[in-house]
């Protein structure tokens, strides 16, 4: 599966990143906010994805969106000559002149962060997205706060930028409700003409009365679901961008009472074969995946294969899965731990945490290949 670059073959392990998929990722958003402009955000080396990956698949985006402005400088040191926005803003005010040089759009949410802009005399004007909180209460100024500060910074010659954050646009009946946040926000920047940014991934799946002029997708770039659960994505026909595969390297024929694994959490109902893959928590797979949850098994030359179920704890190197529906698996048999055939939410969902965590945990250790 993979090679090193003495041409021994490596463990098989490896996660296969579809620029195809971002692309098409991508024009799904367009699709849904053809209003808008679109920031991709790529934090967290693009949710695991590598930078290389983003910069390929998404091409086309209006911008891109990231946390640190070391990030940034190697997006200008790999070719990017678009827009880049920071999404945290500057963390220190010696970081000033250095978003000058990178053309860094910025997000100001703090009253730090305006004393520094305002003792700062830019060559030309830089663009702000002064950052609103309109109830989720993690970063931006209360309204009361707002009006003042976006005042001071637009005498400072900057361009100014509305932006909030929704805190349930994945929930309906969660407070604070997308309405409520939109309202405030309208509220408060009345008579303050200047675009917009609102929309992250669920807010452009769920809320298009709340886009704003720039939207902010995430992880439905990735093919992943805004709410963990594959089912409320499906309308919009994203595709996975990591594939992750390894095979099975031995197989076990087990009697009926047998124990598999640390602690045997599993106990064969009968006699039966049990495949051992060359995939664990050192590679990023979640330890506390649950008996029953899905791999994929079966020939990467045809496409044909079976979901199978992991069973017994997830140890370091290897998981073990059951090949009841697998007759034909073998050593060597391919096994998709997540991707088109097994989304990420599903392996998430089994393992209680959510799709994020899974595809920005992928291990240093796995090598990466991007097509």
């Amino acid at each position: 599966m993979s090679s090193s670059a003495n041409g021994l073959i490596n463990r098989p392990i490896l996660a296969s990143i579809h620029t195809d998929a971002f692309q098409h990722n991508l024009n799904r958003v367009r699709e849904l906010a053809p209003q808008s402009k679109i920031w991709s955000v790529i934090k967290s080396r693009a949710y695991g994805h590598s930078f290389e990956a983003a910069l390929k698949g998404l091409a086309s985006t209006d911008g891109f969106a990231l946390l640190s402005i070391h990030n940034a400088g190697r997006l200008r040191e790999d070719g990017w000559q678009g827009r880049i926005l920071l999404l945290e803003g500057l963390f220190h005010e010696n970081e000033v002149a250095l978003a000058e040089k990178l053309a860094c759009d910025l997000v100001v949410h703090c009253e730090a962060q305006v004393q520094w802009l305002e003792s700062y005399k830019p060559h030309k004007p830089m663009n702000v997205f002064l950052k609103m909180n309109t109830g989720m209460n993690r970063l931006g100024f209360k309204p009361a706060a707002y009006r003042t500060a976006f005042h001071r910074l637009h005498a400072a010659g900057y361009k100014m930028h509305h932006m909030t954050h929704f805190a349930n646009a994945d929930h309906v009946d969660r407070l604070p409700t997308v309405g409520s946040q939109l309202e405030l926000f309208n509220e408060t920047i009345e008579g303050l003409n200047a675009p917009t940014s609102l929309a992250n991934s669920a807010t452009i799946l769920w809320h298009r009365n709340a886009l704003g002029d720039w939207v902010r997708p995430g992880i439905m770039l990735y093919g992943a679901s805004p709410t963990g659960i594959y089912a409320d994505i499906k309308h919009a026909h994203l595709q996975a961008v990591m594939q992750l595969q390894s095979e099975i390297i031995d197989i076990q024929e087990l009697k009926k009472g047998d124990h598999v694994g640390y602690g045997g959490r599993y106990e064969a109902p009968e006699d039966m074969r049990i495949g051992v893959v060359a995939c664990g928590y050192a590679d990023g797979y979640p330890r506390h995946a649950k008996d029953g949850t899905p791999v994929w098994v079966g020939d990467a030359n045809h496409g044909n294969g079976m979901i199978c179920p992991i069973v017994g704890r997830v140890s370091m190197d290897m998981l073990t899965i059951d090949l009841r529906q697998a007759p034909e698996a073998k050593i060597g048999s391919v096994v998709e731990l997540w991707g088109d055939k097994v989304p990420v939410d599903e392996v998430a969902h089994m393992s209680d945490t959510i799709g994020y965590e899974l595809l920005c945990a992928l291990a240093q250790r796995v090598p990466v290949v991007v097509k």
